[in-house]
């Protein structure tokens, strides 16, 4: 079946997408058909792309409306430790934060998911018992991404089977800046089997095109189309170890490419921007993007989330001065 694109949805300044989207066994049926299809999208305006980005940053809102994007942006953190020195206590400690962000008071919401090493996967998993809040793994020799392939899917099934309920995988920068786009769509495929578990859906598969190291957003929105295609169930910006990390011209990218795709699909991916969102007023950009880019159908944790360590302090701090009309001192928060 031949699926159509709807011109309305779909402008690009003066462009618009408006040819057939081509039947997925025919995409996917050689590297040249593939690179035909990928380097057929309509190519990203950078000045426009910047410039609507940076005019949706200067968007503000009003107390009630801040009240309920503060809320929102908290229920869609995913709490993430990613360090070499990580230790079973410091993951509990985290699981704590994320079950009770605010302990002195309990209309706080809890958090999405904790994201952590796949190893230290179980210890997140018996900490969050009960709580609804997910257990996400990195996983694929992350955060290079440079390892053989049998490698990158034995430390994913390890990361499932210590209890992870999302993967969060890097593709092969290298072979997608290389052209060789069928590598990365197999693997992508290889890692989504992988994720199966045995009388339970599979974990939730978060793709980190690692958009630092794509160079243009031309690529950005190639990557995403692939992941997507490959079955990605999110696309992530980053690692967090690259620089630059989730800006919001890369996260406004990545947001027409999931918006086009359900279009031409039917099919509803999220968006993860990790890296770099540390304040408040970052994640309210990022919610205004959302909602006027793909809309408020993704305006919920299960299709947006924050990767983040210390935005969660600054939406706690900023949430309760709020609630009482002034700042706490800096002993409110915990340290992570």
């Amino acid at each position: 079946m031949t699926h159509v694109l709807d011109p309305d949805a779909l402008t690009r300044g003066d462009r618009l997408l408006t040819a057939p989207l081509p039947p997925y066994d025919d995409v996917i049926r050689s590297e040249s058909a593939f690179r035909a299809f990928l380097h057929g999208l309509p190519g990203v305006d950078q000045v426009g792309a910047e410039a609507r980005a940076a005019q949706l940053a200067t968007r503000s809102i009003k107390t009630t409306a801040k009240a309920w994007a503060i809320d929102t942006a908290i229920s869609m953190v995913d709490l993430t430790t990613l360090e070499g020195a990580d230790t079973p206590g410091k993951v509990r400690s985290l699981a704590a934060k994320a079950r009770r962000p605010d302990p002195a008071d309990p209309t706080t919401p809890q958090v999405a998911a904790v994201c952590v090493y796949g190893d230290l996967a179980g210890v997140a998993k018996e900490a969050l018992t009960g709580t609804g809040i997910h257990v996400a793994a990195v996983a694929t020799a992350f955060p290079s991404g440079r390892a053989s392939r049998a490698v990158k899917l034995a430390d994913v099934k390890d990361a499932v089977a210590n209890g992870a309920d999302e993967i969060d995988m890097v593709i092969d920068r290298g072979a997608f800046l290389a052209g060789r786009y069928l590598d990365v769509f197999e693997e992508i495929c290889a890692v989504k089997e992988a994720c199966a578990r045995p009388g339970k859906d599979p974990a939730h598969l978060k793709v980190i095109l690692e958009t630092g190291e794509l160079v243009t957003y031309d690529n950005v929105r190639r990557a995403s189309w692939l992941a997507m295609l490959a079955g990605a169930d999110f696309i992530k910006t980053s690692t967090g170890k690259v620089s630059p990390a989730a800006t919001l011209p890369v996260t406004l990218v990545m947001l027409e490419a999931v918006r086009d795709f359900r279009v031409a699909t039917g099919r509803q991916i999220g968006v993860k921007p990790a890296g770099g969102i540390r304040t408040t007023k970052d994640a309210v950009r990022h919610l205004v993007l959302v909602n006027e880019t793909a809309g408020a159908d993704w305006l919920t944790n299960e299709w947006f989330r924050f990767g983040a360590s210390s935005l969660l302090n600054d939406l706690l701090l900023q949430r309760q001065k709020l609630r009482t009309g002034h700042y706490s001192g800096p002993d409110y928060v915990s340290v992570d």
